[in-house]
């Protein structure tokens, strides 16, 4: 028998029914929100495969297009690989979740959410966490919940719940956390106050209060007993001389600033711990020493920044590493620039193309519509040392290029200001934390290098967070052993005094509004740091490429459009043909040229006028005969415009027949005379005898 539960939330009401679809799973759940329905379904293995020493969690967001009523475009009709939006969404539901299991549990877990249907009004993808965290909850998977998530806008200073899909505001806002702590932040922002930022954040926190108390008591009535965790059966005689052995020995390395010397450092000592303290070399107990290891590691690291206040590679901590910037690497693309922050390095080009150009979206919340701004995020195997099979982007590019995406969206100029579409690629050629960010600041410049009018700069940081009991230390710009032995990976973008995007992930339960506060402020104050640094390099849009096409822009009368294009296309596929250029055509009548060169741009103007304007009185055409009558013949002087030509006014002397002066077909030179109320229009081929087109 089904269970239902409805919670209210702001002016929402969500309804969670359990025990009805999905049963085999170790729980399921069907949340809706007005027409939207998400099912979701969590498994786990019994056991842990053999010799597993990680969390193999894995959670899938699908979006079935019959959920809106749509079949899918393109050739193939069915659903196939995971679009960018659905992978950014699994990751969204995936971070707030994975810190939540037991540190020694390393059961398969796999996380299925299927969006089946959808309304416009109602975003599925929180409604996708909470069911994930509602579905663990129950189930005997161990699992430290509950989990809620929410959507924020803010426009106008008024907060906005579960904003639809588009929405431009000041704040776009997704959260999710759990009673007392905040898990993970992702926003995209128009320049708003740290103070802003954190107010949005508790608002939608103390919002989610409904959805706790609802799982908790759900949990209490129905949930199954939860599994128990063993903890590693270690030696003790082994861990005692491992510890002691190890101990000053990774001190020594972590002493070491350089990341390949301190990793190889790493790497020897821990074969020579591994030698004298399993001489048998049985393989359980190495394996085991390997753990202990990275517990040493995990130890020293964060006691020494506790503790001494000093980071791995000696710095302070709010020091940032030293930053060189260089624009115009790169010879061919149109804009390129390369930004250097101790061993992360980002080499970013930039390319500048037409209207048709932009990229095409079609998922369930934005059928046929387009983006002129993409930031695509490569982060090959050599950056850190690695081999590593390239097989194109996986979830981690995508989702790191969607962050740097939204934080340099929102100083791109408007289509009406710069008509250029604009592709951003960002090669992350060595890495050692925070590369993302290290994108941010070299797209910005390859941008300004490119010509590109952004609203103002922008760069990006990452913060860490060591945080033992209730002593805490927040890092500046964080190494990427900070980021793995850490407990927070908190991005931030913004320009001199607002945030454009942030991003957070954390490895413990949760973060006070203090901890938040704190790292911003600190976030700040790193950020214009970095941005004294990049403008020093360039502070302007520099002159487009000699590579970069040109873009020149007419404005027709809407009704003229129908004009310009002409039956099958034919007049604006002869101006192209004729020109060499692209024509983008909007509906409101503005035309936009992509030339190579100005000659080629001012020939196609001159055919879109002579196409589109209205006959001038006066003016001169050379036009086409159309059809021979006795009293004269018809000219069309400008596509789907015909004037009569009267035999009076064919030529000087006088005509007998009017196929002595012209035969259809023929162009011939009239000059407009008169026309009428009607819009009749009278020409004449004598006029004109002997002068040269005027229009």
């Amino acid at each position: 028998m089904s269970l239902v539960r409805e919670v209210a939330v702001g002016n929402k009401t969500i309804t969670f029914e359990f025990n009805k679809y999905a049963k085999q799973a170790a729980g399921s759940v069907m949340v809706s929100c007005g027409d939207t329905q998400v099912l979701v379904a969590v498994c786990a293995s019994d056991e842990a495969k053999p010799d597993q020493d990680f969390f193999p969690l894995s959670v899938d967001y699908f979006e079935r297009f019959y959920a809106a009523g749509r079949i899918p475009g393109g050739f193939f009709k069915r659903e196939t690989k995971p679009s960018d939006h659905e992978v950014l969404m699994s990751r969204v539901i995936d971070r707030p979740l994975r810190p939540l299991f037991p540190e020694h549990f390393v059961n398969d877990v796999q996380v299925t959410c299927t969006v089946m249907s959808y309304d416009p009004e109602h975003n599925p993808a929180p409604l996708a966490l909470m069911g994930a965290s509602a579905c663990l909850m129950i189930s005997d998977i161990p699992f430290d919940g509950p989990v809620a998530a929410l959507r924020i806008g803010m426009k106008d200073g008024q907060y906005i719940l579960d904003p639809k899909t588009g929405f431009e505001g000041d704040l776009d806002l997704n959260i999710a956390a759990k009673p007392g702590a905040v898990l993970m932040v992702e926003a995209g922002a128009n320049f708003l106050t740290e103070e802003q930022m954190l107010d949005a954040i508790n608002y939608a926190h103390k919002l989610m209060e409904p959805v706790f108390e609802m799982q908790i008591a759900l949990q209490k009535s129905i949930g199954k007993a939860k599994r128990s965790v063993a903890e590693p059966a270690w030696d003790a005689t082994v861990k005692k001389k491992v510890y002691e052995m190890a101990t000053p020995l990774v001190q020594k390395a972590f002493s070491i600033h350089a990341k390949a010397e301190r990793k190889n450092a790493i790497s020897l000592l821990s074969k020579d711990v591994i030698t004298a303290a399993n001489p048998t070399g049985d393989s359980t107990t190495t394996k085991h020493i390997k753990k202990m290891l990275e517990d040493v590691q995990f130890r020293v690291m964060r006691g020494t920044i506790i503790e001494e206040r000093k980071r791995i590679d000696g710095r302070g901590l709010t020091d940032i590493r030293p930053i060189s910037c260089e624009v115009g690497i790169l010879k061919r693309p149109h804009g390129s620039a390369l930004f250097t922050r101790g061993e992360t390095q980002a080499l970013a080009s930039v390319t500048l193309g037409a209207g048709d150009d932009e990229q095409r979206l079609d998922n369930l919340a934005t059928p046929h519509t387009t983006k002129n701004f993409m930031l695509h995020y490569n982060f090959p195997g050599y950056s850190v040392g690695e081999v590593k099979p390239n097989r194109g982007p996986g979830r981690r590019e995508v989702g790191h290029g969607a962050l740097a995406e939204r934080a340099i969206a929102q100083v791109i100029p408007d289509r009406s200001v710069f008509g250029y579409t604009i592709r951003l690629v960002s090669e992350v050629l060595e890495s050692n934390g925070s590369s993302s960010m290290a994108s941010v600041c070299s797209g910005v410049m390859a941008l300004l290098k490119a010509g590109v009018p952004i609203k103002e700069p922008v760069a990006g940081i990452a913060m860490g967070l060591i945080k033992e009991g209730d002593k805490f230390a927040i890092l500046s710009d964080i190494l990427g052993d900070e980021d793995h032995l850490g407990d927070m990976d908190f991005k931030v973008c913004g320009g001199q005094n607002g945030i454009t995007a942030l991003q957070m992930d954390i490895k413990i339960g949760g973060l006070t509004r203090d901890i938040l506060s704190q790292a911003l402020s600190q976030a700040r104050e790193g950020r214009r740091h970095i941005l004294g640094k990049m403008t020093s390099a360039i502070t302007t849009p520099g002159e487009l490429s000699d590579y970069a096409p040109r873009i020149f822009q007419v404005k027709i009368k809407p009704d003229r459009v129908r004009d310009l294009i002409g039956p099958g296309g034919k007049n604006i596929k002869k101006i192209v043909a004729d020109t060499g250029v692209k024509l983008d055509v909007n509906d409101d009548g503005m035309i936009s040229i992509v030339a190579m060169d100005v000659p080629s741009a001012e020939a196609a103007k001159k055919m879109i006028r002579a196409v589109t304007s209205d006959p001038e009185i006066g003016a001169i055409y050379l036009g086409v005969v159309k059809k021979i009558m006795d009293f004269g013949a018809f000219v069309e002087i400008k596509p789907g415009t015909e004037g009569l030509c009267h035999i009076s006014q064919l030529d000087n002397a006088r005509v007998e027949r009017t196929e002595d002066v012209c035969k259809e077909g023929e162009e011939m030179l009239v000059k407009v005379l008169e026309i009428d109320r009607q819009g009749k229009i009278k020409l004449s081929r004598k006029e004109a005898l002997g002068k040269k087109p005027t229009a």
